[in-house]
C-alpha cells in the first residue's frame, strides 16, 4: 500500500525482504502542495530569484563601479564576463556534482559560497579583485541552479504537481532578472556596493532556510558512480571557451574568433570520444537522442538570446538616445515582471489544458510579436508606444519559460535530473551570451555616424536580432505539435 507523511510526501512500499539498512527506499515525492512543500518551493524559487536579480542589477551599478575603481571600459566588461564564464563553464559538472553527491549538500554548500564571494565583490578596493570575486559567484550559480531545479523535480511527484513547482521557479527566475534593473536603480542610488551586499542578506536568510527545510538524502552505495575527470576538464574548458568566443567576437578580429571556435571543436570532439568510452561518463550521450529535450533546449537558447539582444537594444535607447534615468529605464521594464505572477498561476491552467508543446509555441509567438511591434522604433517614442511590445513579451515568458524547464526534464531518470537541469541552464547562459554578442555587432556594424538618427538606424536594425531568434524559436518548437493531442480531461490543478 502506498502511504504519505504528515507533510504530504509519499513513500514508495518496500519490496518483500527489504529493510532500511540493506536497500535506501526512493525518496519521497510531494503529492499535494501543503505547508512544508510550499516552504521548501519557495527556498528553492528564492536562491534562483536571487541569482536572476543578481545578474540583472550588475549592468545598471557598472558606471558607479567603473567611476569609483577607476576600471577601463575594456577591464569592466569583464565584471559581467567573468560571472558568465564561471556560470557558463561549469553548470554541467554542477548538474553532474549534485547527481554524485548529494543535491542538498551542493545547494546548501554553494549557497555559503555565493554569501562569501557576492559580500567580497561589495567590499572589493581594486578591480581584478572585483572580477575574480564575480567569476566565483558565477561558479556558485552553477553548481545552485542545477541542484535546485533537480531537487524540485525529484521531490514533487510528476504530473500537475510538479508542473506548479516548476512554473512557480521559473517565474521567481524571470521576476528576479525583469525586477533586478529597478532594484540596481535604486541601491545603486544609495551606492553600487548595496547592489552586493543586499544579496548577501537575501541569501543569509534563505540559508538558514534552506538547512530546515530541504529534506536529508539517502547516502549512495560505494561504487554507483564517480567523476570523469577527463571528460569534466574538456567539457569545461570548451563551454570556456566557447562563451570567451561570444562574449568577445564583436570586439576581436574574425580570425580570432574562427581560431577560438576551431579550439573549442577540438575539445567538444575530444570530450565525446572520451564519454563514448567512459565507465562514468559526464554526460551520457544518450541523453542528447531526445528529441523533445533536444527542442526544449534550443527554445531555451533562442528565448533568451532574443530578449537579451531586445534588452541590451532597449536600455541604449531609452538611457543614451532619450537620456532616461537608471530608475526610469527600469521601472518601465518591469512591465516584463507580469510573468511572476502569471506564471504559476495562468500556465499550469493552460498546460493542462493544452499540453506543454502548444504552450511553449504560444510563448514563442507572443516573443516575436513583442520584437515586431517594437521594430519600427521612432526618436520620441513615449511609455505608451512601448507598453504593447512589454506586455507582449511578459506573456511571451510567462508562457515559454516554465514550460521549456518543463519539457526538459520531464521523462528524464531522477538520477539523471541534475544532469538534463544543467543542460538546460548551459542553454540558457549560452543564449544569453549569443544573443547579446550578436545583437552588439549588428548596432556597431549598422551605426553610420554619431546623430541621433543614424544611431536610431543602428538599433533598428539590430532588433531584426531578436525577432529572427523568436520566429526561428517557434519554428523549432512547433516541430514538437506533431502527433501531440489535447487531453480530453484535464487534470485538476493542485491548489495551496
Amino acid at each position: 500500500m502506498v502511504t504519505h507523511d504528515a507533510v504530504g510526501y509519499k513513500k514508495e512500499p518496500k519490496a518483500k525482504g527489504e529493510d532500511a539498512v540493506s536497500a535506501p527506499s526512493a525518496p519521497p515525492r510531494a503529492e499535494r502542495m501543503n505547508a512544508r512543500a510550499w516552504g521548501l518551493l519557495l527556498v528553492l524559487s528564492g536562491a534562483i530569484f536571487l541569482e536572476g536579480i543578481d545578474v540583472s542589477m550588475m549592468g545598471v551599478a557598472l558606471p558607479s563601479i567603473r567611476a569609483e575603481l577607476g576600471m577601463s571600459t575594456s577591464s569592466l566588461q569583464w565584471v559581467v564576463s567573468a560571472y558568465v564564464l564561471g556560470y557558463g563553464g561549469f553548470v554541467l559538472l554542477g548538474g553532474r556534482a549534485a547527481d554524485l553527491l548529494g543535491r542538498r549538500r551542493m545547494f546548501i554548500g554553494w549557497l555559503v559560497v555565493f554569501v562569501a564571494f557576492s559580500g567580497l565583490g561589495g567590499l572589493a578596493e581594486e578591480g581584478w579583485v572585483l572580477i575574480v570575486a564575480r567569476f566565483v559567484t558565477g561558479v556558485a550559480a552553477a553548481f545552485l541552479a542545477p541542484a535546485g531545479l533537480s531537487i524540485i523535480t525529484t521531490m514533487f511527484a510528476e504530473g500537475p504537481v510538479r508542473n506548479r513547482a516548476v512554473l512557480v521557479y521559473a517565474g521567481a527566475a524571470a521576476g528576479g532578472f525583469s525586477l533586478g534593473m529597478v532594484t540596481g536603480g535604486l541601491l545603486t542610488a544609495l551606492h553600487w556596493r548595496w547592489v552586493f551586499f543586499a544579496p548577501v542578506v537575501l541569501a543569509a536568510v534563505l540559508l538558514v532556510a534552506a538547512i530546515v527545510l530541504i529534506p536529508r538524502e539517502e547516502r549512495r552505495e560505494r561504487g554507483t558512480g564517480g567523476f570523469d575527470v577527463p571528460g569534466t576538464l574538456t567539457l569545461t574548458g570548451a563551454m570556456l571557451v566557447l562563451v570567451i568566443t561570444v562574449v568577445h567576437a564583436p570586439e576581436v578580429a574574425i580570425g580570432t574568433t574562427l581560431a577560438t571556435l576551431a579550439g573549442a571543436a577540438v575539445l567538444l570532439a575530444a570530450f565525446v570520444r572520451i564519454e563514448r568510452r567512459s565507465a562514468t561518463p559526464l554526460v551520457r550521450l544518450g541523453i542528447l537522442r531526445s528529441g523533445p529535450l533536444l527542442r526544449a533546449n534550443g527554445g531555451a537558447v533562442l528565448l533568451l538570446a532574443s530578449f537579451m539582444a531586445f534588452q541590451f537594444i532597449a536600455v541604449l535607447y531609452l538611457q543614451e538616445l532619450r537620456g532616461w534615468s537608471t530608475v526610469e529605464t527600469g521601472l518601465a521594464l518591469a512591465v516584463l515582471g507580469i510573468d511572476a505572477v502569471l506564471a504559476p498561476t495562468l500556465t499550469p491552467v493552460l498546460v493542462n489544458r493544452f499540453g506543454t508543446p502548444r504552450v511553449v509555441v504560444a510563448g514563442m509567438v507572443f516573443a516575436a510579436l513583442g520584437y515586431l511591434l517594437f521594430l519600427p522604433l521612432g526618436p520620441d517614442w513615449g511609455f505608451l508606444a512601448m507598453l504593447p511590445a512589454f506586455l507582449s513579451l511578459g506573456l511571451a515568458f510567462t508562457l515559454a519559460y516554465g514550460t521549456l524547464t518543463i519539457a526538459a526534464t520531464d521523462g528524464v531518470a531522477d538520477e539523471e535530473q541534475g544532469l538534463a537541469s544543467g543542460i538546460l541552464t548551459t542553454s540558457f547562459q549560452f543564449g544569453a551570451a549569443l544573443g547579446l554578442a550578436v545583437a552588439a555587432a549588428v548596432v556597431v556594424a549598422a551605426t553610420a555616424g554619431d546623430s541621433p538618427q543614424a544611431v536610431l538606424e543602428g538599433y533598428r536594425a539590430g532588433l531584426v536580432v531578436p525577432l529572427a531568434a523568436a520566429v526561428l524559436g517557434t519554428a523549432l518548437t512547433a516541430t514538437g505539435l506533431t502527433g501531440t493531442r489535447r487531453r480530453r480531461t484535464p487534470e485538476p490543478v493542485p491548489r495551496p
